[in-house]
């Protein structure tokens, strides 16, 4: 089965009202039930087990009806047929739809269809394109229908269009517009499987009750992030039809204390942002304000916060305001993606905001800084469980790390692997001299640090089954934590203050405490322990953050994901169907 969005719209996953906030939670019972999330199987439209009601000529008295039924029959068989396939799960979607309805018209009442007309307009808020949903040509299509004489082609025309609509729009809008496997093929974050029967039915009675923009409401993420990021992306648009904010000159490095004629556009950048008073928002002189706002500023963005604006603060300052309104809108489009999986008790990272998080009960219990891969070694966005935690490990050095980081120190210094106490092992796993080892060449070889002081991966590594061999860990390198951007390891997640994070994911005080935890340390005896009950764990990449005051702080992108999602974003896919 083809991947893209379409294909994701499957009828058992219209997630519509509360058919999809009842079903898409991560429980513990469920993150118990086995080692890595089960996956979900994508059922072909043409094969479904699940049957509409038998396609029967509607009564010849209602020939609006007949004429639905006609347009149904030229989208079956769909197997073969003339609909190319990316369209096929959205025709298998809306034939069901009229089949439980035998045909009979869903848009004659006007109430709904202003109600739909002005939902899919409200969706350029959520940052998504009103016209992917031919918004326009619907509202056409909904006049020419309720024009007197209107004939039963012309309004079975419209009805057809607008549950298209109806249908599509609401799926992007819980699932994402954008499917995340075209851009990255190690996306495991799959839609959660949702009862078919009652999605239909949720989407009946919405149109039943005339209530299609609470439909729309409910498929939205239920989470406050989600809210946030819709509150800023309206306050971004807002500024920049008042014009934006205007570039800074280059110039010398401004500084506390100096008077420039730049630094009172540096105060109307910094009101724009959030960062300043705008009452403080003229004056050429850069007072004890500006400075505070300008370390703000410096800190959202992983610059030193050092509060003076030389050319790498001048270039974050700079950055347009309709790349902020992008950016906001990929970050949005993530949400749609990933907020359903945010409930009960689990663990996120933040890759691009160098953060962890625990949540117990969907509350935040814990945060705390992490080191993540550089650019051409990145950490990869993926979920899994958390399941046994190594105390005191051994690190088996990755063949790239062999090949590109430690050979070139071994060559350079054959006192190397000594002074860090690498072993040497052989292919069949006995330890050898490091002397007869050619290391212009070596072979069949596996280098093994010891467990203890100055391991690579610390005192304790905490493990999810995993692909990419990547998991999080303690490091000795704790002076990196201060720094502002922390891409800096080969792909595994460095995590400052680890063993709180051991205790909480325990979470027994009385056999996994503090003092406990400390004791299986001190043997200095390498063991692996299971966790009583798995933890989900989240790699996720997020190039914003919602501050406590709801300002929206842009981060930098700093594996270059942004752009191709607004690419795919932006990309028009409006469906037409027969």
């Amino acid at each position: 089965m083809e991947k893209n969005s379409l294909n994701r719209i499957i009828f058992c996953g219209l997630m519509l009202a509360a058919s999809f906030t009842a079903s898409a939670q991560i429980s513990p019972a469920s993150a118990a039930s086995s080692v890595s999330p089960p996956p979900i199987v994508a059922t072909d439209p043409t094969t479904s087990a699940t049957a509409a009601p038998p396609a029967t000529p509607p009564p010849a008295d209602d020939p609006l009806a007949q004429a639905i039924y006609a347009r149904m029959q030229q989208m079956t068989p769909l197997q073969g047929g003339p609909l190319p396939r990316s369209d096929v799960t959205l025709a298998k979607a809306v034939s069901d739809f009229y089949a439980v309805r035998h045909d009979a018209a869903a848009w004659t009442d006007q109430a709904n269809t202003d109600a739909l007309l002005k939902s899919l307009a409200a969706l350029d808020a959520d940052g998504l394109n009103p016209e992917d949903y031919g918004l326009t040509d619907l509202t056409h299509a909904r006049d020419a229908a309720f024009a007197p004489g209107a004939s039963a082609e012309i309004k079975a025309a419209f009805d057809v269009q607008a549950t298209s609509a109806y249908i599509t729009s609401l799926v992007h809008l819980a699932r994402g517009k954008v499917d995340p496997t075209s851009l990255d093929p190690n996306w495991n974050y799959d839609p959660v499987v949702i009862d078919p029967e009652g999605s239909m039915a949720a989407i009946q009675t919405a149109l039943d009750e005339r209530n299609v923009e609470q439909a729309y409401a409910m498929a939205r993420p239920q989470n406050p992030l989600y809210s946030s990021l819709r509150d800023g992306l309206k306050r971004m648009r807002d500024l920049a039809a008042q014009g934006g904010w205007k570039a800074l000159p280059d110039g010398p490095t401004l500084k506390a204390g100096m008077t420039d004629p730049r630094v009172e556009a540096l105060r109307a950048r910094l009101v724009a942002g959030g960062y300043l008073d705008p009452t403080l928002a003229t004056g050429n002189r850069f007072d004890n304000p500006v400075t505070d706002a300008v370390k703000r500023f410096q800190a959202d963005q992983y610059l030193d916060a050092d509060g003076t604006v030389g050319s790498g603060t001048i270039a974050a300052l700079n950055i347009p305001i309709e790349q902020r309104i992008g950016q906001i809108r990929v970050n949005l489009e993530r949400a749609r993606w990933l907020l359903h999986e945010l409930q009960g008790t689990f663990v996120v990272v933040d890759i691009a905001g160098y953060k962890i998080s625990f949540y117990r009960d969907g509350k935040l219990a814990w945060r705390s800084r992490v080191q993540v891969g550089k650019p051409y070694r990145s950490t990869p966005i993926f979920r899994s469980q958390i399941t046994y935690i190594t105390f005191n490990p051994t690190w088996t050095v990755p063949p790239t790390i062999l090949k590109n980081d430690i050979l070139p120190k071994v060559r350079k210094n054959p006192a190397y692997l000594a002074n860090n106490r690498i072993r040497v092992l052989n292919s069949s796993g006995q330890v050898i001299p490091a002397s007869s080892v050619d290391w212009n060449n070596p072979r069949g070889i596996t280098l093994r640090q010891d467990a203890g002081p100055g391991n690579s991966l610390g005192r304790v590594v905490i493990r999810f089954p995993n692909s990419f061999s990547v998991y999080l860990h303690d490091t000795p390198h704790q002076e990196m934590f201060n720094l502002q951007k922390r891409d800096t390891s080969s792909g595994c997640i460095r995590v400052e203050n680890p063993l709180d994070l051991v205790q909480l994911l325990f979470n027994d005080d009385t056999k996994w405490n503090r003092q406990a935890i400390d004791d299986r340390i001190a043997s200095a005896k390498t063991q692996n322990v299971t966790l009583p009950t798995a933890v989900p764990v989240l790699l996720a990449y997020w190039t914003v953050d919602i501050g406590d005051d709801g300002r929206i702080a842009f981060k930098p992108d700093i594996y270059d994901r942004d752009d191709p999602l607004l690419r795919a974003l932006n990309k028009p896919s409006t469906v037409k169907l027969p």
